[in-house]
């Protein structure tokens, strides 16, 4: 068996063309555009590529969108100034402070300073409290990308056994919630975890996301199995030459799944692609719009199993077939 390559890069850039038009659909019926403000401190070479690359995306697919670089001294209390500027500014639907964070500031605290109705990344506690209680809201942006890559190539999880290797806020944690509702059996796992390569072998889904470069091997796997590498890893080959990599053993794992994710061009455009669909939702629920038109807008929170409030702007999962 040789696996099918999961193209996160096209799937995306599908996901991406259906925002563009239904930003254009409300720029007309609504005389309205979505806007999203990234605040980079410091700068870190990694952060200021995504930030890059989220602006330019979110530009291409017609939001008003603006960049904050501040330094990386700047205190606390000038951060928590600026975010408290944009929560009251009416034509900014979206923030994201990009992470990680310099040492001196407190993550939770301006992650908590975020109106919860423009935390677009999903990180702050009532949006988290309300993704656990099945209820509407702003999820993590690359567990909706996973889930998103799931559905295109396995349209039924009820019943599925899935492992999830990492815990963390971001990706582990939300996503065993959303895999759970959507009926699967979530074992989640770490690199601690005892007999883990075992405890593989028995998943028809692996989802990897501890951050190690490649963890995951060929005969951790069951035959047939679906692999999703979240991870990215840069590491230097034999001649000194700097690649990124995931935490799976691609080459190995390919022999034994049946469908696998790359690394780059897998996960990591969901969740860009993710950040623009939650921007979207934002500027639609915070303005009290009650459906969009558009024949091709879906709810987002089937993703989740999340009932919807006053909004119905999920996007559909079979927009990759």
């Amino acid at each position: 068996m040789t696996a099918i390559t999961v193209d996160g890069k096209t799937i995306a850039e599908m996901l991406r063309g259906r925002i563009m038009r239904d930003v254009a659909h409300l720029q007309v019926e609504h005389n309205f555009t979505p806007g999203l403000a990234v605040v980079l401190v410091g700068n870190d070479p990694a952060s200021s590529v995504y930030v890059r690359t989220k602006t330019r995306q979110a530009q291409a697919a017609g939001f008003k969108s603006q960049q904050f670089l501040l330094p990386s001294n700047v205190d606390q209390a000038e951060l928590l100034k600026l975010i408290n500027t944009l929560n009251a500014d009416n034509s900014v639907d979206g923030i994201l402070v990009q992470l990680p964070l310099p040492g001196h500031i407190d993550r939770w605290r301006v992650l908590e300073a975020i109106d919860p109705t423009k935390d677009v990344d999903g990180f702050h506690p009532y949006n988290i409290g309300r993704l656990a209680a099945g209820q509407s809201c702003l999820a993590p942006c690359t567990p909706l990308g996973v889930i998103h890559l799931i559905k295109s190539v396995a349209r039924d999880l009820n019943g599925l056994d899935v492992v999830i290797i990492g815990r963390s806020n971001i990706v582990g944690k939300p996503l065993a919630v959303l895999l759970g509702d959507a009926g699967c059996t979530v074992t989640a796992a770490q690199l601690q975890t005892r007999h883990l390569p075992d405890i593989c072998r028995k998943a028809d889904i692996i989802v990897a996301a501890a951050g190690c470069a490649g963890l995951v091997r060929g005969d951790w796997i069951k035959l047939g199995a679906i692999v999703i590498d979240v991870g990215i890893n840069r590491v230097f080959d034999l001649t000194g030459t700097e690649k990124l990599v995931g935490d799976v053993a691609f080459d190995e794992a390919s022999q034994r799944a049946s469908y696998i994710t790359p690394v780059p061009g897998g996960v990591g455009p969901m969740t860009v692609a993710y950040l623009l669909a939650n921007t979207f939702k934002a500027a639609v629920s915070r303005r009290g719009l009650s459906s969009v038109t558009r024949h091709d807008v879906r709810h987002i929170e089937s993703l989740s199993g999340a009932s919807t409030d006053n909004v119905t702007v999920q996007f559909a999962l079979d927009q990759a077939s």
